[in-house]
């Protein structure tokens, strides 16, 4: 956009009013250009972001009740005011219009469930022997960028792949630096060895811009060369030669031969293939680059029942090109209404044409055919794990008495090592099984806790959890309070216009606070947990205790009860009890890879670095003259100073550093 959009608000008379009234109060002053409307709630929550290529005739739409889906018009009666942002053109409100979605995540858009960033390859060209890497996030560091791949295991093993053919190395600069011999790398012949000079900087570099070439789409030019390389070095009997050329070969095979489909003539399109069931979408996306299938991914978008499945495309696939990088060609099973306005916006975004198409005949359309059918097959699976973990909780709750069907469950557990690096974790469940997403963990870290003290460990844990639930429910309470007492002083509490509600109705929002809590212990464990939510007042979620049962077997579990003088046990092929175990395991191993994550990161740790003034070159001197850490630390200043690099003040700032810290 060459123009900063012009943003404008207008409030109704009677802010705390809903409905088309409101609405209404907004068209006397809306423009007949484009734009991007927001609708709020009387919690000022934006609850639907929409597009316009007219603001006045598209909200003038909303001016009535009659006419409108079910859901479209309780979205009317729950606006209590409007925002709006006008721009030059239709397409530029398209590309406006999912990125506000997107941060705002309106219940009543089509919202991407699973917002991920993909992983790319990335040949780094900020260093004079480039290195190979996974990349995620930002590419803000100087290179060629190769992606986006659809996980970062297929990214692996290309990188892998990529190593074997091109020798690059995949060091961090800093590990690179440091080297005074090859690695084992060299020695199983995955690197070149630039950094100890086994191989000069300006023959690295033909490699590298080989792999770049191949990583390009320039694989059959590079496997030609190689084969001319090989069979060059054979005619010369220089047969170690040619069994490096060969080894390249075989490895450049590998990478693609690793994809499942490489489609001649799509050298470069990302496929959308979506199919509705059961009141659900999964939409399929297929990665293509440099004629070769990067792997795909299935997405759930969240979208009220009585959407079509062009309309939950349309919306997505806006949403989903608001930070990624476009390609050239963009392949659909189903035709969209506004497939030439998404075209243009997408063309503009990536500053080149764009072609939408949806192929009915030839090689993109059994590739489109295929996505079709991965999107089957994955919401099939899902509809049908849906249905067991709605079971399953049907289950938990019948077996231990709860109120109600849990929606969310959180679980608890700690790790350490005799009381050293103390973590806590939590897991969360709910009717589509784990939602990782909302993982969480706890550095112990209050000077209270003692190392090892498993029960003070949980309590500075489930203090840290429930004191935001509390402080955000005591908030709530004032928001409504104040919002009765502008109520009144607008002329009397509103009274609500309720509509039938029908099965098109979405689902419920996935909630903040738990129903149900299971904590990793016995009696214990359960009395602090009960005695930290009743200091919160939070007496409606249920807890559980899951005690190891005699001799620690799984399948012998006793669940500790409050209210209940003793614990129950669940019958050995119990589907709930696997279920218990398989949420109690998956906390267990999110506490333990949290741990362990958490010691080697403090093992990595060098004191060195804590000094200041000590850089790269000065830490390699010392522990190439003393050999370690723990060398320097023992170090008079006489024998510091005699390091190359080391005045007479750095050598009494490193031994005053050491010997304050012993004292």
């Amino acid at each position: 956009m060459t123009e900063e959009p012009t943003t404008f608000t207008s409030p109704p008379e009677t802010p705390v009013k809903t409905g088309p009234e409101v609405i209404t109060a907004y068209l006397k002053n809306l423009p007949q250009s484009p734009g991007v409307y927001r609708m709020l709630d009387v919690a000022g929550e934006v609850i639907y972001v929409g597009k316009a290529r007219s603001l006045r005739a598209r909200v003038s739409n909303y001016a009535r009740l009659n006419g409108h889906t079910n859901r479209i018009a309780r979205m009317i009666l729950a606006t209590a005011s409007m925002e709006f942002v006008t721009v030059r053109t239709e397409a530029e409100a398209l590309l406006l219009e999912a990125n506000l979605i997107k941060r705002f995540r309106p219940r009543f858009n089509v919202l991407m469930r699973d917002d991920k960033s993909f992983p790319y390859i990335l040949i780094c060209r900020d260093h004079p022997a480039p290195a190979v890497m996974k990349h995620r996030g930002a590419r803000n560091r100087k290179g060629d960028y190769f992606g986006p791949f659809a996980s970062a295991g297929a990214v692996g093993r290309t990188v892998n792949m990529l190593q074997r053919a091109f020798l690059l190395r995949s060091c961090s600069d800093s590990v690179y630096e440091s080297r005074t011999r090859p690695c084992l790398l060299y020695q199983i012949k995955r690197c070149s060895a630039p950094c100890t000079g086994e191989i000069g900087l300006d023959d690295y570099g033909v490699l590298v811009d080989e792999a770049q070439r191949f990583l390009s789409g320039g694989s059959q030019t590079v496997r030609r060369m190689y084969q001319e390389l090989m069979q060059e070095a054979a005619d010369k009997l220089e047969f170690e030669t040619a069994a490096k050329y060969r080894n390249r070969l075989w490895a450049l095979a590998h990478v693609t031969a690793d994809q499942s489909i490489n489609p001649e003539g799509v050298e470069e399109a990302d496929v959308f293939a979506a199919y509705q069931d059961g009141g659900q979408t999964c939409i399929q996306v297929f990665f293509f680059r440099t004629g070769q299938n990067w792997g795909n991914r299935a997405y759930y978008p969240k979208a009220d029942r009585s959407l079509n499945v062009e309309d939950v495309l349309d919306s997505f696939i806006a949403q989903f090109y608001d930070d990624k990088p476009v390609p050239r060609l963009i392949l659909l099973s189903h035709d969209i209404a506004e497939r030439e306005l998404l075209a243009e916006a997408l063309s503009t975004k990536a500053e080149r044409k764009v072609e939408i198409r949806v192929p009915s005949r030839g090689t993109k359309s059994t590739i489109v055919e295929h996505a079709l059918a991965n999107a089957r097959e994955a919401l099939g699976r899902k509809l049908a794990e849906s249905s067991s973990q709605a079971r399953l909780l049907e289950g938990i709750a019948e077996r231990f008495g709860l109120p109600s069907v849990p929606r969310r469950i959180e679980v608890f557990d700690n790790s350490h090592t005799s009381g050293t690096n103390a973590v806590g974790a939590m897991i969360v469940a709910g009717p589509e099984g784990f939602v990782k997403g909302q993982y969480r963990k706890f550095n112990i870290k209050s000077p209270d806790t003692t190392p090892g003290d498993d029960y003070a460990m949980m309590r500075e844990v489930l203090t840290r959890r429930f004191k935001r639930i509390a402080e955000a429910e005591v908030i709530s309470e004032i928001e409504s309070e104040v919002a009765e007492i502008e109520a009144d002083v607008a002329g009397g509490p509103l009274v609500p216009v309720v509509v039938a509600q029908d099965d098109t109705v979405e689902d419920r929002a996935f909630p903040d606070r738990p129903d149900l809590v299971l904590i990793d212990g016995g009696l214990g464990q359960l009395s602090v947990a009960r005695e930290v939510l009743a200091g919160f007042g939070l007496h409606d979620i249920a807890l559980i205790g899951v005690a190891k049962g005699p001799d620690r077997d799984a399948g012998r579990e006793h669940f500790h009860i409050p209210g209940r003088e003793r614990p129950i046990m669940l019958e050995a092929k119990d589907p709930v009890l696997y279920f218990v175990q398989r949420l109690r395991d998956e906390a267990h191993r999110f506490a333990i890879g949290t741990h362990r994550a958490k010691r080697a990161k403090s093992l990595g740790v060098n004191p060195l670095d804590e000094i200041e003034g000590i850089g790269p070159t000065r830490k390699r001197a010392l522990l190439k003259h003393f050999g370690s850490a723990k060398a320097v630390s023992r170090a008079g200043i006489e024998d510091l100073k005699a390091v190359e690099g080391i005045s007479a003040d750095m050598a009494k700032k490193i031994y005053d550093f050491f010997h304050e810290r012993a004292g």
